[in-house]
């Protein structure tokens, strides 16, 4: 029987392993947390749907302001379709490789398919929707896991990272004698490697197979953003519960807009992951470019909702409507398509291809 599943406490964590952070395609109520956990700390309100109490809720205007600009430029979409899932590595496993996987953390599910074991996984997150294993049920609903559905699929490898929860249902999936795994998050490009190698060791996966996923995971970085470099603010919207909040300093958005070459916006203004938007958030700001994800946008009402936010008209992004928009599986994947995901983003923001 498998040891006990402990969360690791003691060790080394990626810089999102704690509670106080947002995690990769958060909850509602983790966002919730964490936009009170920012107020409690900065004195502003946190945007939280249902909240009695005497914080102010961001709503947008009726109609954007006069000041944008309808016939200047507009949303551009990077849907999963547009970045195609790698084919997948040729291995060969040896014959103790677990051949029932779960993959809960987020998004390793597209990893495993890359490492040629997509046709191994019977269980998967929502995040995880690349083809080779689209076929597999998804037992997740945001980071949260049920240990009946899990077991049900009679797995030998469940794999889970810091926002999988609740730990009482992997004690229970522990408890069954099923091998669970803790894999490092990763919000850099630099945290992909461990992320990867991690899973591949999980698997007994070649090193070399790791390597290649990892190379061309990392491909597109490197980028040394110029002075004159576009200025993009990553905003994390869920407009049906009233939860806007500016990326910054460690939201995973800023190592991909740098790596594309762009300035992230909320860095430079010296906020950390994430705060609550406010007009004097957004004018601190001063973006060129909005970086959201899909369905982000879709929540406030397209474009237009997005301009009549507290202060966007009057940013040079709200002036001329320049949205990037990314499908939410993807922005913050950290996974084998984040090379070519930031090729896509130095497209779209115009820093080009260098």
């Amino acid at each position: 029987m498998s040891a006990p599943f402990r969360r690791c406490v003691g060790g080394k964590r990626p810089p999102h392993g704690d509670n106080q952070r947002v995690r990769r395609l958060p909850s509602i109520a983790a966002l919730a947390c964490v936009a009170l956990f920012t107020a409690s700390c900065t004195g502003g309100s946190a945007p939280i749907e249902g909240d009695a109490g005497t914080s102010s809720v961001v709503e947008p205007s009726a109609t954007p302001a006069a000041t944008a600009s309808p016939s200047a430029a507009g949303v551009v979409t990077i849907t999963s379709a547009d970045i195609p899932a790698p084919a997948p590595a040729v291995i060969t496993l040896p014959d103790s490789s677990p051949r029932r996987i779960v993959s809960l953390a987020s998004g390793a599910g597209e990893t495993l398919a890359a490492l040629g074991v997509g046709d191994r996984v019977v269980g998967r997150d929502e995040a995880s929707d690349v083809p080779q294993i689209s076929a597999a049920p998804i037992v997740t609903k945001a980071h949260a896991t049920s240990a009946e559905k899990v077991l049900a699929l009679q797995p030998d490898l469940v794999i889970v990272d810091a926002a999988t929860a609740p730990l009482e249902a992997l004690g229970q999936i522990s408890d069954a004698g099923v091998r669970v795994v803790e894999i490092p998050e990763a919000w850099t490009l630099a945290d992909i490697a461990a992320r990867t190698t991690a899973i591949a060791e999980a698997v007994g996966i070649p090193p070399d197979a790791a390597a290649s996923v990892i190379a061309e995971a990392t491909s597109a970085g490197g980028a040394t953003p110029q002075a004159d470099a576009p200025r993009v603010a990553f905003l994390y919207l869920r407009g049906t519960s009233a939860i806007y909040l500016v990326g910054g300093s460690g939201s995973g958005a800023d190592a991909l807009v740098e790596a594309a070459g762009g300035i992230d916006a909320g860095a430079a203004a010296g906020y950390e992951a994430f705060v609550p938007l406010t007009a004097e958030a957004v004018a601190a700001l001063d973006p060129d470019v909005l970086l959201v994800m899909t369905k982000g946008l879709e929540s406030v009402g397209g474009i237009d909702g997005l301009v009549g936010l507290p202060g966007v008209a009057q940013t040079p992004a709200g002036r001329d409507r320049r949205v990037v928009a990314v499908d939410d599986t993807l922005l913050l994947s950290f996974g084998p398509r984040t090379g070519a995901l930031i090729e896509a983003l130095r497209t779209s923001i115009g820093t080009g291809t260098a």
